[in-house]
């Protein structure tokens, strides 16, 4: 475990630990997943981020302050189609029921909040789906209420208060298969790959699996039926795709990479993986807000992790949104040093608590630097992105940070 050094002082204790763990980019094994931007999950996570934003925004304009509001429960009921090779129809739309708290009167000033939800919602699907008519496959419930006065309260203080008891973490660096597993949806949604492959929907789940110096790495892609003909034509599809996977990755890796693509087919049981908007969530599957991706845009099992979705928490007080964001950071300005090689960041909050003065920062390094050049740079480090917190929200806002 090595030596365990507290700081108290400055605001909290900082816990900063010395650690022979072998680092998991070292490890014999490593699984890392991804939700891509067309995931059900991920689409909860962009609406409720988007409608935070939106919020934020409306507050801003209007009265000079982002004022108390969390948008954070978001749950996608998948709908029903019928989806054959060469076309299909959306039967049955998608029912997205939005959850959460924002304030709704300031004097006599009622803000919209149906309204500013409906269409920020049907505007950041159609802007991310190319084949989703959200006015049409989507229905949107808006179930936002006024939030407690406890916490509007702490929200409405002088001094920013934690709106929630909870934690944060963040690691660096990526390791080669987290960074390949990233990139690659990242390429399979790029502009390029949907000009070249128009019939690769948005809807992309990878699976990374490394095991010693050999790498798996399996992909689920809701093809778009329009575009593919027959269930040859669909197979051969898969083939190319295969290729152009392959020669993406071996700019990123020198190992030994299998790819699969959309494991489940079953020529014989006429079984594929054909959608209508390019998403399962219009017939096989649901989608809620804080299932997917972690705030650095992974799921990794190997790795710490909360289960705190970031996304639609207001960006000024939530901690929840907050420490996910500054724990990264600091564990990425950690790692600038080569000497460096892995560093954990744990912060934890405490509702009613200054945002600048967690409960506990517990810093994890695999480091050959000294216990006390260690101990000075991780407690300048620390208390240089804490004392940054309450400017976080300008930087959420425009969209500087990956959050799922």
């Amino acid at each position: 475990m090595g030596n365990t050094q507290s700081y108290a002082g400055f605001f909290m204790k900082i816990i900063i630990e010395q650690t022979q763990e072998l680092p998991v980019g070292k490890s014999s094994i490593e699984i890392v997943e991804r939700k891509g931007a067309g995931h059900p999950d991920t689409l909860c996570d962009g609406v409720a981020e988007e409608l935070s934003t939106a919020f934020s925004q409306y507050y801003l304009k209007h009265f000079g302050k982002i004022l108390h509001h969390n948008i954070d429960k978001c749950l996608l009921v998948g709908g029903r189609s019928e989806v054959s090779f060469g076309g299909g129809r959306v039967l049955v739309p998608m029912k997205l029921i939005i959850a959460g708290r924002a304030t709704e009167y300031v004097g006599d000033h009622k803000i919209p909040l149906k309204e500013i939800t409906q269409e920020t919602a049907h505007t950041w699907l159609r802007n991310r789906m190319r084949f989703l008519e959200p006015e049409i496959n989507v229905a949107i419930d808006t179930q936002i209420r006024t939030g407690s006065v406890d916490l509007r309260a702490t929200f409405d203080s002088m001094q920013l208060l934690a709106n929630d008891t909870s934690i944060g973490v963040g690691f660096s660096p990526m390791t080669e298969l987290e960074s390949i597993v990233y990139c690659t949806e990242q390429f399979l949604n790029s502009a390029e790959t949907k000009h070249n492959y128009p019939m690769v929907g948005e809807d992309i789940k990878i699976m990374g699996i490394r095991l010693n110096d050999q790498i798996t790495l399996t992909i689920a892609i809701a093809f778009v039926s329009r575009f593919i003909s027959s269930k040859k034509e669909y197979f051969k599809i898969k083939e190319v795709l295969t290729e152009y996977i392959n020669s993406f990755i071996k700019k990123h890796t020198a190992k030994k990479t299998a790819i699969v693509i959309n494991a489940a087919d079953n020529a014989e049981k006429n079984v594929y993986y054909l959608t209508v908007t390019g998403t399962s969530a219009e017939c096989g599957d649901d989608g809620q807000v804080g299932r997917g991706n972690r705030v650095n845009g992974l799921i990794t099992p190997y790795r710490p992790m909360t289960m705190e979705a970031t996304a639609g928490k207001n960006p000024v007080t939530h901690t929840g949104k907050l420490y996910n964001i500054a724990a990264h950071e600091i564990a990425k300005e950690l790692t600038k040093d080569p000497s460096v090689q892995n560093a954990e960041c744990y912060l934890v909050s405490q509702i009613g608590k200054p945002v600048t003065e967690p409960q506990i920062v517990h810093i994890k390094l695999y480091s050959s630097l000294s216990k006390e050049l260690l101990d000075t740079a991780c407690t300048n480090i620390v208390k240089k992105h804490l004392s940054q917190i309450p400017r976080l929200w300008n930087s959420i806002l425009e969209k500087r940070f990956t959050l799922f």
